[in-house]
């Protein structure tokens, strides 16, 4: 295969088949949209959304020193996420930039699986294996032995029920557990990138095409739809969660990101960017950086990523993330902004729309959280 050809994922057929607009992602030929983005947005709000992601980087840690070698190479303390657990965490550089986000599944006492984005699984696995030196640990690409599957939404719990007897109810928000799926071995996760509740199934990309179809049955008296990356980003961006490329990026630290919480200066014993990030949380206290906040447009014109936000003529920050909102209906953006305009409620800020400061009041993030 050549480079510039990007790759498919096992369901690619399958969604052609139902029409889906392809787009390339990260290397990857991935459903946009399948029709109104709107109506796909809806049904996982409402009822139940089905996603292909498997673009994702899936990369296999196992052996003795499992845990060490994850604890040095990730700013997390992953030693003490017990078996059948997951974490949100990072892998920083040297220098504390992020080179992505992560999710970190425990699934036995020396195995894990990380679980990187489509965009940085390269980097992220050629990190890892690096600094797996002096580490009784192995590192595996296990891009190709995995196929995910979502479905997200308040419906999922009842559809996924129908098709295993795992035990979901029992299974808690940053778990997994492994299990059968409509006759087919996964790792069933309650996991995912909506703000809804809902579940990732991993499992071999021979049996994703059966799955696909059994959910897709299965779901439909509930309402359940296939649903591409367009609805995926607009979803994520109501729940306030960060997209690497946007929010997050070698250029910032977590600390610079508001996400200081994720590094774990506590763990034993040294890890990569201990040094620079201590010296960005000190500066962060005294100095605090631009702050992520959520702007809701008081017009119609939807803010883009890199538009400069302003108050009183001045540039105060900038937008990362813009789209309309479904749920709110208004445009919605994601910004850092300067601290003293960071505040819910601060009057006079606008974004610059190609010349035109538009009106936007900043709120808190999420700009939504489902009732649980």
């Amino acid at each position: 295969m050549s480079s510039t050809e990007s790759r498919r994922t096992a369901l690619d057929a399958l969604h052609r088949s139902l029409g889906a607009t392809m787009t390339d992602f990260a290397g990857w030929e991935m459903p946009l949209r399948y029709g109104s983005e709107r109506d796909e947005h809806n049904a996982v709000r409402t009822k139940a959304g089905l996603f292909d992601l498997s673009h994702m980087g899936e990369i296999t840690v196992t052996g003795p020193q499992a845990a060490e070698l994850l604890n040095f190479a990730l700013v997390g303390n992953i030693a003490s996420v017990g078996v059948g657990r997951a974490r949100y965490t990072m892998i920083c550089q040297a220098d504390g930039g992020i080179l992505d986000d992560l999710i970190v599944y425990r699934l036995a006492e020396t195995e894990y699986m990380v679980v990187a984005n489509a965009s940085n699984a390269q980097v992220v696995l050629d990190a890892l294996t690096e600094r797996a030196a002096g580490f009784d640990a192995e590192v595996r690409d296990d891009r190709d032995a995995y196929a995910l599957i979502a479905v997200q939404g308040p419906q999922a719990p009842g559809i996924l029920a129908s098709l295993t007897d795992a035990d979901l109810d029992g299974l808690k928000y940053y778990a997994g557990l492994p299990g059968t799926v409509a006759g087919v071995p996964a790792l069933i996760a309650r996991t995912g990138y909506t703000g809804e509740d809902g579940f990732e199934l991993f499992v071999a990309p021979s049996d994703a095409e059966a799955l696909w179809q059994a959910l897709t049955k299965a779901g439909e008296p509930a309402g359940l739809v296939p649903c591409g990356l367009s609805c995926r980003d607009t979803l994520r961006l109501e729940a306030g969660m960060p997209l690497y490329g946007h929010e997050l990026s070698r250029e910032l630290t977590p600390f610079d990101a508001g996400l200081g919480r994720v590094v774990k200066f506590e763990k034993e014993g040294d890890f990569v960017g201990r040094e620079a990030l201590a010296e960005a949380a000190t500066r962060a206290a005294e100095n605090p950086p631009r702050v992520l906040v959520g702007l809701v447009a008081e017009g119609r014109r939807v803010p883009r990523a890199g538009y400069a936000v302003v108050a009183g003529g001045e540039v105060i920050g900038e937008v990362t993330s813009g789209a309309p909102s479904p749920t709110l209906g208004r445009p919605i953006a994601m910004a850092y902004v300067d601290p003293a305009h960071a505040t819910p409620g601060t009057a006079g800020v606008g974004v610059d729309i190609r010349g035109s400061h538009e009106p936007y009041e900043v709120v808190a993030l999420p700009f939504y959280k489902r009732q649980k």
